[in-house]
């Protein structure tokens, strides 16, 4: 066989493995303070990646069309790691060509996720309104003001739902990546915190306008809810947020305050346990806890080692309802063959969350 031909012979033989092996996802709903299957009400716990990017940085618009027989090998190294959910972050920019116009081919891409998804056995997060890469921002979203952005976000969160509305393989709507708001001082800018060329931080607004934050929060969070309600009313919706309980002493949660989470299904809180200071990253996830489900939709040794991480999840296990890690396209062989220590690290981490594999969770009190 020519050897351009083998990665797309293996992506096949692939998918047809997942077809006949892989058993039939089932819908998952929010059951109180906890995840079960809509039918069967067996409890359902995350133990899922976030599928951001790959080794050398892209994200996954850049190669899905070009390259998807890697995306199709990457789903099947994330389910042999014992993964059971994967976080996709998706760009604003590669999914609305103008205010009211998404990108039909970008949407039949996702279309086709979704599908490998269900092939696959995996449930997809998916995480929209991303503007990670400041200079594919284009000119005319980055000048609008707060009311008619946040309409482009409606407009790009119902054309998301029209696609994934029918599959049980999406677990959830992630509304954004860790979305700030402004202090007293009126922003200029729409995105901050730029780490490594991407900018995963974003504000929702950039002017309090005389309102509370919790006021623009919930504004926010009940305008994009509704918009995918319109077309989609059983996905579960979430927003994945920092926890500034962890950074601040003392701080309350905005996104997820009484007066803002109504239309939201479950908490997600983004946590780098740091190191020596477990028991204080305990205290501030509890601050979450507000009687919905609890993901930790972000964790990674970053500030401490495997071992203080895993008595993180394992301090946490109690009350919380999942924990999503990442993989970044490259398999445990592969960080081992790089030879430094970011593949030794991440090789390391990798075994762990293998050996760990959806870890049993106590019922909860």
């Amino acid at each position: 066989m020519n050897s351009w031909l083998l990665p797309m012979f293996a992506a096949a033989c692939l998918a047809a493995h997942l077809q006949g092996e892989v058993e039939a996802l089932k819908w998952i709903r929010a059951n109180g303070d906890h995840f079960a299957g809509a039918d069967t009400k067996e409890r359902f716990v995350v133990w899922g990646v976030n599928y951001d990017r790959d080794d050398s940085g892209r994200l996954i618009e850049d190669y899905w069309e070009a390259e998807w027989a890697a995306v199709v090998e990457d789903f099947g190294e994330i389910k042999a790691l014992g993964a059971n959910l994967v976080r996709i972050h998706l760009q604003l920019p590669k999914f609305m060509d103008g205010p009211e116009a998404p990108n039909a081919a970008n949407l039949a891409r996702l279309g086709k996720l979704v599908r490998l998804a269900e092939q696959s056995g995996l449930y997809l997060d998916v995480t929209g309104l991303g503007c990670y890469y400041k200079k594919e921002v284009p000119g005319w979203y980055a000048a609008l003001p707060e009311a008619e952005r946040w309409q482009v976000q409606e407009h790009f969160w119902q054309a998301i739902a029209k696609v994934c509305r029918d599959s049980p393989a999406v677990f959830c709507y992630c509304l954004m990546n860790e979305p700030v708001l402004p202090g007293e001082a009126k922003e200029t800018e729409w995105l901050t915190g730029e780490l490594d060329g991407k900018s995963y931080v974003q504000r929702i607004a950039l002017d309090l306008a005389g309102r509370s934050r919790e006021e623009v929060a919930q504004q926010w969070v009940a305008k994009l809810s509704a918009a995918i309600r319109k077309v989609d009313e059983r996905h579960m919706i979430t927003v994945g947020v920092i926890p500034w309980a962890q950074v601040f002493k003392g701080a309350k949660p905005i996104f997820y305050a009484p007066e803002v989470h109504g239309p939201l299904d479950f908490v997600s809180v983004h946590f780098y346990p740091k190191k020596g200071e477990l028991e204080d990253s305990l205290a501030a996830l509890k601050v979450y806890e507000i009687g919905k489900p609890l993901v930790v939709e972000e964790i990674f040794p970053l500030h401490c080692g495997i071992a203080e991480t895993d008595a993180f999840i394992e301090g946490s296990r109690s009350y919380c309802d999942g924990w999503v890690s990442f993989y970044w396209g490259k398999s445990i062989e592969e960080n081992e063959r790089k030879g430094n220590m970011n593949g030794s690290v991440t090789a390391d981490w990798l075994k762990y969350f293998r050996s760990k594999s959806l870890p049993a969770v106590p019922d909860k009190p």
